[in-house]
């Protein structure tokens, strides 16, 4: 967990330079309706329309984090979600609500997994948390922090790495992605990080064999 700041205000920056750029080409006055129509489809949108306080990850207890920790949109349509990045808080679960609804901390992940299993969302899916510290990965990403600390082993208890790995399952579910180590990686394995998670201690073995399980037996369902 930490500063992550690398994006704010990007989906208008994108469609500003894209826009721009097709204007100076074609001419808006040359562009047919079909083709400005189909440029427009091709652009991130903000999201299709959401209900307040709902999940993707059926119990789980929704916190919203700040506005200026993520950014609207409307995956998989505009970005594919083709990954999940686990972090570790380095710190309380209660520390980690606290400085994700807090819009000076420039970072949010989608979820946070308590010690004891509880799993509260704070970012929908469709929606690009800046978790990663990689705009392109944090693009095509699920975000899961968990409490506790790279450095200690206790961390990781049996309650939060079975939460953790339905949570998983679901998402690689709803999106197809592919249950391997080369779709869920740690935040370490994101290119041009500074940060360590999850650490030694993050056995990856025995996570995935859970998530295989839990993929399995269909565990994960959207709420």
């Amino acid at each position: 967990m930490g500063k992550q700041g690398e994006e704010r205000g990007g989906a208008v920056s994108r469609r500003t330079l894209v826009v721009a750029g097709a204007a100076a080409a074609m001419g808006l006055g040359l562009m047919a309706r079909g083709d400005l129509g189909h440029a427009w489809w091709r652009l991130p949108r903000d999201g299709e329309p959401r209900s307040p306080g709902a999940v993707d990850f059926a119990g789980a207890q929704w916190v919203a984090a700040s506005a200026a920790n993520y950014r609207r949109a409307d995956r998989p349509s505009d970005y594919p979600i083709d990954m999940v990045v686990i972090h570790v808080t380095q710190g309380s679960y209660r520390g980690a609500l606290k400085v994700f609804r807090d819009p000076s901390h420039e970072a949010a992940a989608h979820y946070v997994v308590r010690k004891d299993g509880h799993v509260a969302q704070m970012v929908r899916e469709m929606d690009v948390a800046f978790h990663a510290g990689n705009r392109a990965y944090n693009e095509r990403s699920v975000g899961i922090e968990h409490e506790g600390f790279v450095d200690r082993r206790e961390s990781f208890t049996d309650a939060m790495l079975a939460a953790s790995a339905r949570l998983t399952a679901g998402i690689c579910g709803r999106y197809g992605i592919p249950v391997d180590r080369e779709h869920v990686i740690g935040h370490v394995e994101v290119p041009g990080t500074d940060h360590t998670d999850p650490g030694p201690y993050w056995d990856w073995d025995r996570y995935m064999r859970l998530v295989r399980r839990a993929r399995e037996r269909g565990a994960g369902a959207a709420a």
